[in-house]
């Protein structure tokens, strides 16, 4: 039997980012070959990919790319927060993101379609997660065309990279001020740009819901109209960003702070690492 060595071990887990025993045991079956190691982690990892299928990968990344002309964001998730805080994982991250912001990929299947490295995005990821030996998947993807983006990523941890990822486009000059947009998104979690923007049969349920509640609470109905309308403004303050109060001074709503500051937001993005 080949005499492995520690500073073997340690090496090809840098590497890969395998867990020690896994890597020993490769190793030891490869009787010190690093080459033919990796290729035993390969294919007891792909043999695993399977039976890992069914998993959740509710830990992972945000990860996102300016170009000149648009923006790409991305959730690489993960099983554990372990896995997600690997340098390897996180160099993975990069490697996808610069492989489907190329690609211009504005979907899931695209993305996973897209060239890397002789391979396409979801056999690489695949490969990856048959190495380190967990699930890891591409969760979402997010294009947003415009000359003018501004991009806030969160660490909710020191020891995690970003966990919650926003992106928005917008015409104007002021820089500044849609970077805070984007911040007060991270925050707010808005579903939709404008109040105009909410599907009617969302609204119209909400109508319901809120003309219900009056109801039991025995307003007069006469006063419905009203205290309905007067509710489905705050609605729409929970669900539409110009509509809500600014995080950075709840004076003012987020269409007066566009207003101001002589930008229109023309779109934007918010993922949130498993949700």
């Amino acid at each position: 039997m080949a005499d492995i060595s520690l500073a073997d071990i340690k090496a090809l887990r840098e590497q890969l980012g395998t867990g020690m025993v896994d890597t020993k045991n490769a190793l030891v079956e490869a009787e010190g070959d690093m080459e033919k190691a990796i290729e035993i982690l390969r294919l007891k990892g792909a043999k695993g990919n399977a039976k890992r299928a069914d998993r959740s990968t509710s830990e992972g990344l945000i990860a996102a790319q300016q170009d000149a002309d648009a923006t790409t964001m991305i959730e690489l998730a993960s099983e554990t927060d372990f896995v997600a805080k690997n340098e390897k994982f996180v160099a993975l991250g990069n490697t996808v993101l610069a492989a489907v912001a190329a690609a211009k990929a504005d979907s899931l299947e695209s993305a996973l379609a897209a060239a890397v490295d002789g391979t396409t995005v979801g056999a690489l990821i695949d490969d990856q997660a048959a190495i380190i030996g967990e699930k890891l998947e591409l969760r979402r993807v997010v294009r947003l065309v415009g000359a003018h983006s501004e991009v806030y990523l969160h660490r909710t941890s020191k020891d995690l990279p970003p966990q919650v990822g926003v992106v928005v486009t917008y015409e104007g000059s002021d820089a500044d001020t849609a970077r805070s947009i984007a911040q007060h998104i991270a925050f707010a979690d808005p579903l939709y740009l404008s109040k105009d923007d909410v599907p009617a049969d969302a609204v119209e349920k909400e109508r319901e819901l809120v003309t219900e509640i009056s109801r039991n609470e025995g307003k007069p109905e006469a006063a419905l109209p009203k205290i309905v309308e007067g509710r489905l403004g705050a609605f729409f303050k929970q669900v539409a960003l110009l509509e809500q109060d600014y995080a950075k001074d709840n004076k003012l709503t987020i269409a007066k702070v566009v207003d101001d500051a002589g930008i229109t937001v023309s779109g934007f993005a918010r993922f949130k690492v498993g949700a």
